[in-house]
């Protein structure tokens, strides 16, 4: 059975990819997300630092989720990477990519009329990119718009 890691930041993006349940019927799943102070205590997840692009010690942070996303990796061997972002997924995306493993990216539900900015840096790699507003394939012409996962 491919074995599928669903990864996204806390809040919205991850209350996102646990609406993808369904993907346990035929795959073994596990998820990343970040370290909050409202974790859940899931055996089948992994939390990396949580971080924002603005904080001065954000490049030290993000080395810090490079090197646990390396770890969890090569841990469980994910054959496919799915992901709804934002910035502690990219490390993991990027590893996956290197390594010939299938990236899928879900842009956020809450992005209507504009692209984030994790999606317009995934969008260059991405083995299947999906939007969920029609709106948005302006910005990623070769997306697929499947609508909304809520």
């Amino acid at each position: 059975m491919k074995k599928v890691c669903l990864v996204a930041s806390s809040g919205g993006h991850f209350e996102q990819v646990l609406r993808l349940k369904a993907l346990n019927k035929s795959f073994t799943i596990f998820y990343v997300t970040e370290r909050t102070p409202y974790v859940s205590s899931r055996s089948d997840t992994y939390y990396v630092k949580q971080i924002n692009r603005k904080e001065t010690l954000a490049p030290i942070f993000l080395a810090q989720i490079v090197l646990k996303s390396f770890y969890i990796f090569w841990k469980e061997q994910p054959d496919i990477i799915i992901s709804t972002g934002a910035l502690s997924t990219i490390p993991l995306l990027l590893i996956g990519h290197l390594f010939h493993k299938k990236i899928v990216y879900i842009e956020s539900f809450a992005k209507i009329t504009t692209p984030t900015r994790t999606g317009q840096f995934v969008y260059k790699f991405a083995d299947v990119f999906i939007v969920q507003w029609e709106s948005l394939l302006k910005y990623y012409p070769n997306a697929e718009c499947l609508g909304p996962i809520y």
